[in-house]
């Protein structure tokens, strides 16, 4: 199959969070197993650079001078090319100074307040995609667009390029319901789709136009990153407003969970961390852990329960939670080491139980990729009570490491950890502690379940091996969405045969 994917990050060329990871890895991963697969970005400030860093520098196509409409004027980009890291993948960033070159992708540096201009930014980023289908001769079995930022693209593969692109199908990726793209109505007439398009039923949304909504709707197959969270997102609670849509089009969603770079992430060969170790000799995991209790001003202490924590420090990430369970927590004689930045009440919260117990919490408010491998190398067990995941990659991350996660029961990691229960059917398979109720006494109740476990050496050694042996590579990942993309250009062709 030819793919085209279309996104506002990839990685390593430009990141902000976890959809540039997935632009990296999975366009790579679709490649070995025979598909041709294209990317398309913006070429934001500092791509070129990084591109010239890791040695695969941009090269200007001067035969393509792209010119996209957006409302009545037509606004020109240049196209650069280059390729995924040891791959043939090609990678287009579409140039434009007055869009893309600034200091943050999507947000002012100053503030972090939305750019003004989000609307018709990336709205030059989805009909520049197709323009440069048209200009390069390229047409694409799927066009696979991700979250709000390219949710027009299966909209106008639809209702405007359906000649140039008469079999292409689309395919929608949700990463995080709660960034929907949502801009003024007259952005209709900006993105140059008919007003027939504006109803409740199509791209209107509360008197709005949403981004996101074009995608749900547009898209002949939907994804999102776990069957779970696919599950979850159909309800009020967590479907943000979108839910009845998703209910609509519940026959057309696919839940998939993101992969995970196994060459980065491996304990065997890792330069980052202490000492290398594996399944087969985990003598090395005890050196890492000294060394991240004494890089993180702690106590060096085998028998103290090492927890750790690396995300945003926000309410998503149950950091509510783990301040009504933390006192608690800390009579249970565990050490905790946290890494990550966000809220200023968590930070303060973190540095206070620092200052009241410091041989029991150390905190980092920053982030560094170095350090991140460091704590999920060295710590007995990672922490994640989070409010909504919609897939999770630090448990994933964990499970490599011999790092037994503690999770709440939601989203992807509801299907990616097994809860340790000795007397139920599956507990030779288990693979961590899991929680459901969003309360401080559940979290606790499930540290002190492997604080029992952890005890008992052998039987927490076959749980760290049960996670270590699990398969969460972009592999797997590509075969399942490789099958999706089928589907889509199945349906795509039962719906133009019924002239929909």
């Amino acid at each position: 199959m030819q793919i085209m994917m279309v996104a506002s990050e990839v990685a390593p060329f430009s990141k902000e969070g976890g959809l540039a990871d997935v632009l990296g890895a999975l366009p790579a991963a679709l490649a070995k197993l025979g598909e041709e697969v294209t990317v398309v970005s913006p070429l934001y400030r500092g791509v070129r650079d990084e591109a010239e860093r890791i040695g695969l520098p941009l090269q200007p196509l001067r035969d393509v001078r792209l010119q996209a409409p957006i409302g009545d004027r037509s606004v020109e980009g240049n196209v650069w090319k280059t390729f995924l890291p040891d791959t043939r993948v090609a990678v287009y960033f579409i140039e434009n100074d007055r869009y893309y070159d600034r200091d943050g992708y999507y947000t002012n540096a100053k503030d972090h307040s939305d750019y003004l201009d989000n609307s018709e930014r990336f709205i030059f980023l989805s009909r520049g995609a197709l323009e440069l289908c048209r200009l390069l001769e390229l047409k694409p079995d799927v066009l696979h667009s991700h979250d709000w930022h390219t949710g027009l693209v299966p909209i106008y593969v639809k209702h405007v390029y359906r000649a140039e692109l008469p079999n292409t199908a689309t395919v929608f990726t949700v990463h995080n319901l709660a960034y929907q793209g949502i801009f003024w109505h007259w952005d209709m007439k900006l993105a140059g789709l008919p007003w027939r398009l504006f109803t409740w039923k199509m791209l209107e949304y509360y008197g709005n136009l949403s981004f996101l909504k074009a995608g749900l709707v547009g898209a002949d197959v939907l994804t999102t990153v776990s069957k779970t969270y696919a599950k979850e997102i159909q309800t009020e609670e967590f479907g943000l407003g979108m839910d009845g849509v998703l209910r609509d089009r519940s026959d057309d969603l696919y839940g998939i969970v993101n992969g995970i770079d196994t060459d980065e992430w491996n304990p065997r060969t890792d330069p980052a961390i202490e000492a290398n170790y594996s399944a087969e000799d985990l003598s090395g995991k005890a050196a890492c852990k000294e060394a991240l209790q004494a890089s993180f001003g702690l106590p060096v202490d085998s028998s103290r329960l090492l927890i750790g924590i690396v995300c945003r420090l926000v309410e998503q990430k149950g950091l509510d939670l783990l301040a009504e369970a933390l006192p608690a927590l800390l009579e249970e004689g565990i050490q905790l080491v946290v890494l990550g930045v966000g809220d200023p009440k968590y930070h303060e919260m973190l540095q206070r139980a620092h200052q009241r117990h410091p041989d029991k919490v150390s905190v980092r408010l920053d982030f560094s990729s170095e350090a991140a491998h460091r704590i999920e190398a060295g710590s007995d067990v990672f922490l994640m009570p989070s409010k909504f995941e919609p897939c999770g990659l630090n448990q994933l991350y964990s499970m490599r490491y011999g790092t037994v996660p503690i999770v709440r029961r939601t989203g992807g990691l509801a299907e990616t950890v097994v809860d340790y229960d000795e007397n139920a059917a599956d507990a030779a398979e288990a693979t961590g502690f899991a929680f459901e109720p969003y309360e401080p006494t559940a979290l606790l109740m499930a540290v002190r379940r492997a604080l029992d476990l952890w005890s008992r050496k052998e039987k927490w050694r076959a749980l760290m091996l049960n996670g270590m042996k699990q398969d969460w590579s972009w592999g797997r990942v590509a075969r399942q969405y490789a099958s999706v993309y089928r589907e889509a250009i199945r349906k795509a062709a039962g719906r133009r045969d019924e002239g929909n």
